[in-house]
């Protein structure tokens, strides 16, 4: 049975942004001598967006970061998460032979769609997944007409 798929460019464009970053981390972790070096690559949480009748949700995996260390802020129609996992080293017994999670600071920032209400954003944060709850306007919300019989 042949299926047929639509084509999405930016779906493309994403996937080989996706590679290059992947590589030149990589890369950069290997220098020509062929041994790992211990470098701590740059990182950006992880999200998804979902939406339904009600709202938008924003949520973020920060595994290893403390609640003190995230801001949500929403400025001009830009919802922005910041924050930062900090590398804790033990500097007496832990010999580390190879650190390949990264740390730091980060930011994300995400357009406000025109039909949320941005004086009615709420965040969550637990066991390391950050939740932003983006409520829909009330004009936005999808309602029932009652039919009339004649």
């Amino acid at each position: 049975m042949n299926h047929l798929t639509r084509w999405d460019p930016f779906k493309e464009l994403e996937e080989l942004r996706n590679r290059f970053s992947t590589a030149f981390t990589r890369a950069a972790a290997q220098p020509a001598s062929g041994k790992e070096s211990m470098t701590v690559a740059e990182w950006s949480p992880l999200v998804d967006i979902t939406e339904d009748d009600k709202e938008y949700l924003i949520k973020a995996e920060l595994p290893e970061v403390k609640k003190d260390d995230v801001k949500v802020t929403v400025e001009q129609g830009v919802l922005t998460i910041t924050g930062e996992r900090k590398f804790e080293k033990d500097e007496k017994s832990t010999k580390y032979h190879r650190i390949e999670r990264s740390y730091g600071s980060f930011v994300r920032s995400f357009s406000v769609p025109d039909d949320s209400d941005p004086s009615k954003v709420v965040a969550e944060f637990k066991d390391g997944i950050l939740k932003v709850h983006l409520t829909k306007s009330e004009q936005a919300r999808p309602r029932q007409v009652e039919v009339k019989v004649s």
